[in-house]
């Protein structure tokens, strides 16, 4: 007969103690020297203002007596178009949207495109751009011309559903998200952008910009811990190894990111303007949301395993945590590859109907930069996870996580015929009771108060 485990909640021993205050100034001696070597560079690479001299064309800018307006549509007409589509006949019928403007004034008559009409359909209510002419129209309906839909409140009612369900579900850790996303803008707006416009070097750029989101996020949102910093170092290792390749990809692939009129229009805006350097910064920031998803997924793997099995061994540890990991880069190189190719379809599409040669089409520019930021991405998260899964199981069983177990296995396990251990880990994780689980968390946040200085941020 098999005995059940008992857990002991004495402190634990002076060496085991030790070693976490080891392992836990370990991770403080690499992270701290880390983060300062990110601000050093941000402060050295923080664009000096220039990007403010650089003009490009406004599209939106008007002539004297030209003016944008918005209003409501309050009824629609079929009339004979005044500017019919290239292939039609001179007679083609196009609908008219009478708006009533914001401004008030008279009903504006505005002819909504046939190509718009064959997409979407206008309806009473809906809230329209239009431009004005003025007296400069030749004719009624002339005096106006569509621009585009007004679609503030349906994209503000969206993302409100969205933060409501991210909320609602994570709770603060998700509203700590949130809030760590409208930091990175800030980071990408205030410092990335404006050095690439300067002519900053694109690869340290991208590289410091995207550490010191990293670390503002993982810790904002996941609070200090040693598993959080453990998902931290597994992140700037993907990181760097996703800078390297993408600088190695972009220079030997002749990779120029010139490939439609809006591209040309900004290399020729400013001469400090790199169309290539724009897209390698690109193939780095590009990957940070799945490479953050599988480091701290990894992270917490490991974690959670160690507390339902404390004595397992580091080996059993981490061949338990990379077959989740093998898991979630299987789905996760589907995500990549499925997002970019949902993003350039109609690419896809146009490069399909000019029935060029397969080779050709799928190292033409266009495509080539799509195909390799889906590589180079790939790349990078598949080599984070061995990684992280390996520092996590150095650290976890060097720091604890809050189990103190002292009883073995039952006495009937045989370990030479469950070599993988799976009946042993399931006797752990059948024995464990929330309310165990509950008191572990606890003295695992407690423990890292007296490490790290704050503690762990509760989401209850």
């Amino acid at each position: 007969m098999g005995h059940s485990h008992v857990h002991n909640d004495a402190e634990p021993s002076a060496q085991a103690a030790a070693t976490r205050r080891r392992a836990n100034r370990l991770l403080a001696a690499i992270l701290i020297p880390m983060t300062l070597a990110a601000i050093v560079g941000m402060f050295l690479l923080w664009p000096s203002g220039a990007a403010d001299d650089v003009e490009v064309g406004n599209p939106y800018s008007t002539a004297e007596g030209v003016s944008f307006q918005i209003g409501t549509v309050e009824r629609t007409s079929i009339a004979t178009c005044l500017y019919p589509s290239s292939e039609a006949t001179a007679d083609q019928q196009c609908l008219v949207a009478h708006i009533a403007p914001d401004r008030g004034g008279a009903i504006a008559d505005v002819e909504i495109p046939p190509e718009v009409i064959r997409e979407v359909d206008v309806k009473v209510g809906d809230r329209i751009r239009f431009l004005d002419l003025g007296t400069s129209g030749e004719a009624a309906l002339s005096q106006y011309s569509f621009i585009d839909f007004v679609r503030t409140v349906p994209m503000a009612l969206l993302a409100g559903i969205y933060a409501a369900v991210v909320v609602l579900v994570a709770r603060w850790r998700g509203f700590r998200a949130l809030l760590g996303l409208a930091g990175a803008y800030l980071v990408v707006a205030q410092f990335i952008l404006p050095g690439l416009i300067e002519g900053k070097p694109a690869l340290l750029l991208g590289l410091v910009g995207s550490s010191v989101i990293m670390i503002g996020v993982l810790y904002f949102a996941h609070g200090f811990s040693a598993r959080t910093s453990t998902a931290l170092l597994g992140t700037i290792f993907g990181l760097v190894t996703t800078s390297l390749i993408a600088a190695w990809a972009t220079g030997t692939l002749h990779l120029t990111g010139l490939n439609d009129d809006a591209d040309y229009t900004l290399s020729y805006a400013s001469g400090s303007i790199s169309l290539s350097a724009i897209l390698l910064c690109g193939l780095i920031i590009s990957g940070l949301g799945v490479l953050n998803d599988v480091t701290i997924t990894q992270s917490s793997a490991v974690w959670e395993m160690h507390e339902l099995a404390p004595d397992s061994s580091w080996r059993r540890l981490f061949a338990g945590a990379m077959r989740v990991g093998r898991d979630h880069i299987a789905s996760t190189v589907y995500t990549i590859v499925f997002a970019y190719a949902g993003a350039a379809l109609p690419l896809l599409i146009l490069l399909t109907l000019q029935e060029r040669p397969i080779v050709e089409t799928i190292t033409s520019g266009e495509l080539a930069e799509e195909i390799v930021r889906t590589l180079v991405g790939s790349i990078g998260l598949v080599l984070a996870i061995p990684v992280t899964t390996l520092i996590a199981v150095l650290v976890v069983k060097a720091v604890g996580s809050g189990t103190t177990a002292t009883a073995s296995v039952a006495d009937d396990t045989d370990v030479t015929a469950d070599p993988t251990g799976s009946r042993a880990l399931a006797a752990e994780i059948d024995h464990e009771t929330p309310r165990t689980r509950r008191e572990k968390r606890r003295e695992e946040a407690a423990r890292e108060q007296s490490s790290w200085g704050p503690s762990r941020w509760d989401d209850d």
